[in-house]
C-alpha cells in the first residue's frame, strides 16, 4: 500500500534535504514550506508547484535526480491564499526573500495554472524565465465549479477531500500508478480544511490566462495520453494558447507522471532546461555542463541572435 513512503529514495530524500519554513507576509499564519537542493550560487533555479492534493514532497524524485545532476531545485508548498493576486504577491515576496531574480517554474495541474498567472501578473517586471506545464489548464471554467468557488471555505474537510478524490483515476492501473495514487491520497490526508478549501477556491475561481502577456516566456507543455483529470478540450486549448511551445507527451502516467514516470519526466525537464545552459539563466552549475555542450549552446545562441538581426 505505501510503496513510495517506505522506498529507499523517499527516505533518502527526507533524511538529506531539510524542509524550510518561511514567512514573507505580515500575517504569521501564512507559511511557505520548501525543499531547496543543489548549488545555492545558482540564481535562476527551477521551482516546482504542486497540484491541489500535493505537498512539497510530491516532487521528491525530481529534487533528488536534478540536484544530483547539478541543478538547483526548489519544491514548495503554498500557504493559505484565497485570491490569485494575493498568491502572486506572496510568491513574489518569497522570491525576493530567497534573492531570486528570475526562475523556471514547473507546475502540475493547479500549480501550472498558478505559474502562468504569476508570469502574467509580473510580465512588466518579469520574474519567470520559462514554464513547464504538466497536466495543466489555462481557464478555470473547464471544471464547471466557478459557481461553488465561493463556498468551499464553508465545507468540512472530508467533503473537500471527496471532491478532490473524485478526480483521481478509477479502474485498473499499473502498479507504479497505483503507488503514486496511494502516495497522493496520503499527502491529501495531511492537508487541513483551510489549505484544501483555499486551493480549490484558486482552482475554480473564475479566471483565465492572458497569453499575450507571457509570449516571451519559453514553454514546454507536458501531458499524458491515458486517463487524467484533464479533458481533451482543455489540452487542445493549451496547445492553441501556446502554439510555439515544446510538447512533451507521455504515453501513460495518469494525473501524477512525476511520481510514476519520473525518469521520463526528469528527461523532459532536462531537455527543457538545456536551452538555457551557458546563459545567466542556467539552472545548472557550470561545472556540471560539459565544455562541448556549452560550445554547441553558444553557437545556437549566436545563430538565433543573427536570425533576429536579419
Amino acid at each position: 500500500m505505501e510503496e513510495i513512503r517506505v522506498s529507499p529514495d523517499y527516505n533518502w530524500f527526507r533524511s538529506t534535504v531539510p524542509l524550510k519554513r518561511i514567512i514573507v507576509d505580515d500575517d504569521d499564519s501564512k507559511v511557505w514550506s520548501l525543499y531547496d537542493a543543489g548549488p545555492k550560487n545558482i540564481r535562476c533555479p527551477i521551482i516546482f508547484l504542486p497540484p491541489v492534493s500535493g505537498t512539497a514532497e510530491v516532487f521528491f524524485q525530481q529534487v533528488l535526480a536534478l540536484s544530483g545532476w547539478g541543478y538547483r531545485v526548489i519544491s514548495l508548498q503554498y500557504p493559505v491564499y484565497w485570491d490569485l493576486l494575493e498568491f502572486c504577491d506572496g510568491f513574489r515576496k518569497l522570491l525576493d526573500h530567497l534573492q531570486l531574480d528570475k526562475v523556471h517554474l514547473f507546475g502540475a495541474s493547479l500549480g501550472g495554472f498558478l505559474a502562468q498567472k504569476f508570469a502574467e501578473v509580473t510580465h512588466k517586471s518579469p520574474r519567470v524565465h520559462s514554464l513547464i506545464l504538466c497536466n495543466s489548464f489555462s481557464d478555470t471554467s473547464i471544471f464547471n465549479q466557478t459557481w461553488t468557488a465561493n463556498s468551499f471555505w464553508l465545507m468540512p474537510a472530508f467533503m473537500l477531500k471527496k471532491i478532490v478524490l473524485g478526480n483521481f483515476a478509477k479502474g485498473p492501473v499499473d502498479p507504479k500508478m497505483a503507488d503514486a495514487i496511494d502516495f497522493m491520497v496520503d499527502r491529501l490526508e495531511s492537508l487541513n480544511q483551510s489549505e484544501l478549501a483555499s486551493r480549490l477556491t484558486l482552482n475554480c475561481q473564475n479566471s483565465y490566462v492572458e497569453p499575450h502577456k507571457i509570449k516571451d516566456v519559453a514553454v514546454t507543455i507536458m501531458d499524458v495520453f491515458d486517463q487524467s483529470a484533464l479533458s481533451h478540450e482543455a489540452k487542445e486549448e493549451m496547445y492553441k494558447l501556446y502554439p510555439n511551445a515544446r510538447r512533451a507527451h507521455l504515453k501513460t502516467g495518469g494525473n501524477f507522471p512525476y511520481l510514476c514516470r519520473s525518469a521520463e519526466v526528469n528527461l523532459y525537464i532536462q531537455i527543457h532546461l538545456r536551452q538555457f545552459h551557458g546563459t545567466r539563466y542556467a539552472a545548472i552549475s557550470p561545472e556540471m555542463v560539459s565544455a562541448e555542450e556549452l560550445e554547441v549552446q553558444k553557437t545556437n545562441l549566436s545563430n538565433d541572435s543573427e536570425k533576429q538581426v536579419k
